[in-house]
């Protein structure tokens, strides 16, 4: 069979072809390669990109522009750098870093680019957000009222920390900072808020060990880990709270409650400075770039309580900044005292005493203050820090003096057991009306008869009776936030009564 196609059909098919034809551009910044090291790379021919674009190199590494000069571009590699060479091309994405978001990620460990490291699989989110996001302004926020509470009876009591505050923890190496942080998200278990634990720095080892105990004591499922540890490239430990911030933004626009931690703010400073100086930025105060506070001043104020019309979400931060030999006057550490609402100071040498958590009540310090507590905690709180207070001038006058009168010395063996009251081993977070019942025994005498030896031991046993045995002490307390005259009479009982088998048990 033979088809006779006409000439002028042929040429009016073409003719349609060419008047329905829509001319598509499509523009590509490319660049070329000049030199590469350390992973930083220097580019030429990338003259319209945008500071912290995503730019691909031609082996499929992404990389960040970091220094637009006028002759070239400063990238840094987001891996090792090693398959990128000179004369390559680099394509601008016209992205600037951006990550997915979504409930899904709850349970998981991510990297900085919130990709899992879990083995767990792929992370479903049809939601993105950026990296770097404007923090807040100030109509968007209202102050801070509600508390956070951490589970440890010193900071609760007397360095309170509220939703939407940034409460500084900070001390020398091995003085229980994380110990502090990780508790806090144990005991958030129940309380509907959402948990962010970005390790910047870490040895792979002590992240794992993190994840287990959030594993086991069922945190890790209102939990999401970011992690980039000790060997990761610089740039991915600059980048990892920013993403933890990220992701927790995500939940704090959904009107929840999130609590961020970053451990440690020193690293990913020390990794900046890296970053900097490889880029030939000038170096300033400690080689540390003159951009250093800004790097955390932008994280910081992400963190916030948000005002009603937005719907009063919230996002807690706890940064961690490591000391040396605890000196808190070092550059980073002043830099971070000033951006948060307070901070929590952990002494080495009260550490080395015994007295865990190593917190040194004296010098740490809640700008919300007793706003962050329930009416029934500062009915006991203030008493305690008087106490205290009160004590450690005592105790450093009564190392010279040879006899003291009868009431300087009850008052030195109150101070001791309200000491010992303070010390919480790690993972035993304590719930709001159990903290009440253990200061409240302290303040008013009930450990003077028992040896300091024996108090742990003996507010323990009382903890326990008063849940097994006074149920509406803790409902109470829970329902009314107050510690109510009915409420008293409940604790008194259970004093007495744990009192009486304690002794029992002694003889």
């Amino acid at each position: 069979m033979v088809i006779n196609i006409q000439p002028d059909e042929i040429g009016s098919i073409i003719r349609k072809q060419i008047e329905g034809y829509v001319p598509r551009m499509r523009v590509v910044n490319v660049g070329t390669v000049l030199q590469v090291g350390d992973g930083i790379a220097r580019i030429h021919g990338l003259d319209e990109v945008m500071a912290g674009e995503l730019v691909e190199f031609e082996d499929g590494t992404v990389g960040i522009a970091s220094n637009l000069e006028s002759d070239n571009v400063g990238a840094v590699s987001t891996g090792d750098g090693r398959t990128i060479q000179e004369g390559g091309s680099v394509r601008a994405t016209g992205k600037i870093a951006q990550i997915p978001v979504s409930e899904s990620f709850l349970g998981r460990v991510v990297n900085a680019l919130a990709q899992p490291i879990d083995g767990k699989g792929q992370i479903p989110a049809s939601e993105f957000r950026s990296i770097e996001s404007p923090a807040p302004g100030i109509i968007s926020r209202r102050s801070v009222y509600e508390p956070l509470q951490t589970g440890l009876i010193a900071i609760d009591s007397m360095i309170p920390i509220g939703r939407g505050q940034r409460e500084l923890i900070i001390g020398d190496r091995q003085t229980g900072k994380t110990a502090v942080a990780t508790d806090t998200i144990l005991n958030q278990k129940g309380q509907k808020v959402i948990c962010v634990y970005v390790a910047i720095g870490q040895k792979a080892s002590s992240v794992a060990q993190v994840v287990d105990t959030f594993r086991e004591r069922g945190a890790l499922e209102y939990t999401i880990v970011v992690s980039e540890t000790a060997n990761s490239p610089a740039t991915l430990q600059y980048l990892a709270p920013y993403t933890g911030a990220a992701l927790a933004e995500y939940f704090m626009y959904r009107q929840e409650h999130t609590l961020i931690v970053y451990d440690d703010l020193s690293k990913q400073a020390q990794a900046y400075r890296q970053m900097s100086l490889l880029l030939r930025r000038p170096p300033g105060r400690e080689a540390y770039p003159g951009d250093v506070f800004h790097l955390h001043s932008r994280l910081l104020e992400r963190a916030a309580k948000l005002s009603s019309q937005l719907g009063e979400g919230s996002m807690t931060a706890l940064p961690i900044v490591e000391t040396q030999a605890g000196d808190v006057s070092a550059y980073i550490p002043t830099n971070v005292i000033s951006i948060t609402d307070g901070q929590t100071f952990l002494s080495a040498d009260l550490f080395n005493a015994g007295i865990r958590p190593a917190i040194n009540v004296g010098i740490s310090v809640s700008r919300v203050g007793s706003a962050a507590q329930i009416k029934a905690m500062k009915q006991v709180a203030g008493k305690l820090k008087l106490e205290l207070a009160q004590f450690a001038e005592l105790e450093a006058f009564a190392q010279f003096a040879s006899d003291l009168d009868k009431t300087t010395q009850n008052q030195l063996a109150r101070g001791q057991r309200l000491r010992e009251l303070l010390k919480q081993s790690q993972s035993t977070p304590l719930s709001v009306e159990e903290q009440v019942a253990t200061i409240y025994t302290g303040v008013n005498g009930y450990l003077d008869i028992s040896n300091v030896e024996q108090v742990k031991r003996f507010l323990a046993q009382l903890r326990e009776y008063v849940v097994t045995s006074k149920p509406n002490f803790g409902e109470i307390i829970r329902s009314t936030k107050v510690s109510t005259e009915q409420a008293e009479v409940l604790l008194k009982e259970a004093i007495k009564e744990a009192t009486e088998l304690f002794l029992l048990q002694d003889r």
